[in-house]
């Protein structure tokens, strides 16, 4: 059964509303790398022994470009965790919002009526076209 159009516009402003309490959001992804140094006679390249890591990167697009940054502290890495999490809860709320926000369209009544200029209809021309 549809929503009534009053119930569709509370439930936009209820989105609206928890988008605004989001704060701090960035794009990406975070990962953990581990990896082998340069160093040939470190642990890291000894069998049985783990290599480096994990080291937490962020890793966006931005201009069409791939941006890393990695984290030197891991309070600034739960800084980052929590700004993309808020990333991704703004992106589920805007793709609510656009989905709420057409079924607004579709229920609101068209109100608009014709100016007495665009209800009459062009007159056919009568002069005749220049045949060569």
């Amino acid at each position: 059964m549809p929503e009534s159009l009053a119930n569709l516009e509370q439930l936009r402003d209820d989105l609206r509303s928890q988008m605004l309490q989001l704060g701090d959001f960035r794009s990406g992804s975070i990962t953990a790398v581990s990896g082998r140094c340069g160093k040939p006679n470190c642990r890291c390249h000894r069998p049985g022994q783990p290599a480096h890591g994990p080291n937490f990167r962020l890793t966006r697009k931005v201009n069409g470009t791939t941006v890393t940054e990695t984290f030197t502290s891991a309070v600034a890495l739960r800084k980052a965790q929590r700004e993309v999490e808020a990333y991704h809860r703004f992106r589920e709320l805007s793709r609510q919002l656009l989905e709420v926000n057409e079924l607004i369209c579709r229920a609101r009544p068209v109100q608009e009526s014709l100016t007495p200029e665009e209800k009459k209809r062009p007159k056919r021309s009568t002069r005749k076209s220049a045949t060569k």
